[in-house]
């Protein structure tokens, strides 16, 4: 049995004189996986996705109906990094819905509402307003309709129709443009005529489905109306 005892322990021995190669502290690999770099995404892309996501949601379900939790949820991030960029639902309809549609109409008055004087006839030029308005309507009819709901609910947030830039900008080069045809018998104003003008034709886009239903008149027809009642209106100062 001492003999056996002895084997054992020069065994052992041995066996704890045996290094592993590069040296007895070398410790074993480490097989945890590593974890993939989360890519921080830069403050422009968020703000890009918040005013996409909001614009969506207000169009969609309108000012009051909107909330910041579903237009984070919408975007993929917090309503916190929501309020950091943009600070209130308010501010954030201003970015998403007011600035785009000030711009588009400041782009629309530039390109379609002529300089008086440079078109060949009144009469051409009421058709081009009337042609070229409407489908600025039909184009933009969510954002404006939010525009009008925002206005109705949220009045002293400053943020309206009427707080449109641009749209004062179109009233008066059109109310320009009828004083300069010269009518001496003045029955409406050119400034309220351009007015009127503008919400028959707004009117005829947004609530195009309740004012024509179905088979009353196709979109030539609807359109050829819009236009003589533009151009009657308009004719009253002759």
């Amino acid at each position: 049995m001492p003999e056996t005892k002895d084997k054992h322990s020069a065994s052992t021995a041995r066996t704890r004189r045996r290094a592993p190669a590069g040296g007895e502290n070398r410790k074993p690999p480490d097989r945890t996986p590593e974890r993939p770099i989360r890519k921080r995404r830069a403050s422009g892309d968020l703000k890009d996705r918040i005013i996409k996501a909001a614009a969506d949601e207000f169009k969609r379900l309108g000012y009051t109906c909107a909330t910041t939790a579903g237009i984070a949820s919408r975007a993929g991030v917090t309503e916190a990094q929501l309020f950091r960029y943009f600070g209130s639902k308010s501010n954030l309809f201003r970015e998403s819905i007011f600035k785009p549609l000030d711009e588009h109409l400041r782009r629309f008055t530039d390109s379609h509402i002529p300089e008086a004087g440079s078109v060949a006839s009144f009469r051409d030029m009421t058709a081009l307003y009337v042609n070229e308005l409407g489908r600025f309507i039909h184009d933009n009819a969510d954002m404006i309709t939010s525009l009008v709901v925002a206005q109705t609910y949220e009045a002293h947030a400053g943020h309206g129709v009427g707080a449109i830039a641009s749209l004062g900008r179109y009233f008066e080069r059109g109310a320009t443009l009828m004083k300069r045809r010269g009518a001496t018998r003045i029955k409406v104003r050119p400034e309220l005529m351009v007015r009127v003008s503008f919400a028959a034709v707004l009117a005829c886009g947004i609530f195009r489905d309740w004012i024509f239903p179905t088979g009353l008149a196709d979109e030539e027809e609807i359109r050829n109306a819009i236009n003589v009642f533009v151009l009657e209106g308009v004719s009253a100062n002759s």
